[in-house]
């Protein structure tokens, strides 16, 4: 089957913010935000409102409130990127292995996003229903697809919906050696020509488009039998135990 000419839809006003979990503030180099420019590139040139936010540059403080000010923290920019994450379509969470784990940044956001799940939308549905998400992952160790594993249950978890290969990431060889954009000897950078990694990350991309694209269009997720407030209500959705309708 021959690849259309052209995509199916028109992108232009869809919002996606990707946050860089890496564990080096602003300016240092950051190979995970390396190879999010990869999709971010993608996304850009189909007109999509693309941000692209380094987490250790904001003070996230530990926790699962809305605002951690109000427990204790003297400082809190989560409810700023709350409004960032609230207003995206599309999340990508980009983290760095360490020790065959997500980073403690990437945990940290995961649990901030956490305090806001039990929110509602207009539908009366969890706050991040009718949003896709996405994870990509730099390191020099084994480990994507575990991390990916974690990092993707987490947010469908919360409510986002998760498409086809929604993941992607590279790895060099096992040990010290040259990250994911690193300037190689000959020139070259690490990872570049790497095919499984750019057609995954280019997959990734087009499947989060397409089925942010979707759920737009549709309204959402169809606010049927996932309404906290009709549950409380009593109102059990046809359960096919009389008892729990």
């Amino acid at each position: 089957m021959t690849q259309p000419s052209a995509p199916p839809a028109r992108y232009d006003d869809l919002r996606a913010l990707f946050v860089n979990c890496t564990l080096k503030p602003s300016p240092a180099p950051s190979h995970t935000q390396t190879l999010m420019e990869v999709s971010q590139a993608i996304m850009a040139a189909q007109g999509v409102r693309v941000t692209h936010v380094r987490a250790e540059d904001l003070l996230l403080a530990p926790g699962v409130y809305p605002d951690m000010t109000e427990h204790g923290a003297a400082r809190d920019d989560w409810p700023a990127l709350f409004e960032q994450v609230r207003e995206a379509d599309v999340l990508v969470l980009g983290t760095p292995i360490w020790l065959g784990e997500r980073s403690s940044t990437c945990s940290r956001v995961i649990e901030r996003l956490y305090a806001q799940s039990g929110d509602l939308n207009e539908h009366g549905q969890y706050a991040y229903y009718g949003k896709v998400g996405g994870v990509l992952v730099t390191g020099n160790e084994d480990g994507i697809k575990h991390v990916a594993m974690g990092v993707l249950y987490a947010l469908q978890h919360l409510g986002y919906t998760v498409p086809p290969q929604a993941d992607a990431g590279w790895i060099g060889e096992a040990g010290p050696g040259p990250s994911y954009g690193d300037e190689l000897g000959d020139g070259r950078r690490a990872g570049f020509d790497n095919d499984f990694t750019q057609r995954n990350t280019t997959f990734m991309t087009w499947n989060l488009l397409h089925l942010a694209r979707m759920l737009k269009d549709a309204g959402g997720i169809p606010a049927y039998g996932n309404q906290r407030n009709a549950w409380a209500a009593g109102r059990r959705f046809d359960h096919p135990n009389p008892e729990y309708r």
